[in-house]
């Protein structure tokens, strides 16, 4: 895991997405290695940015992209297929 943190990020989940990161945390993480649910989400995005990079850019690293570039929060209600109560 990265050991410097000099940015962060916010990964929202389901309810139910969240309750087995959590679970699953608890069960096996530190048998895994896992010392945080941060450690086990930070370890399980960065496996997919890797395969994303195998997949998409000749297995190269991307050019980085600095924070501020991307649109903040999460999908608004509408860009979920979802209307307000």
């Amino acid at each position: 895991m990265s050991r410097q943190k000099p940015a962060s990020f916010t990964p929202y989940f389901r309810v139910e997405d969240a309750e087995q990161v959590r679970a699953a945390f608890l069960a096996a993480g530190r048998a895994e290695g896992y010392e945080s649910v941060s450690d086990l989400i930070e370890a399980a995005v960065l496996r997919e940015v890797r395969r994303l990079q195998r997949k998409h850019n000749k297995g190269r690293k991307w050019e980085p992209v600095k924070a501020g570039a991307l649109r903040p929060g999460r999908r608004t209600l509408t860009e979920e297929g979802r209307q307000a109560p």
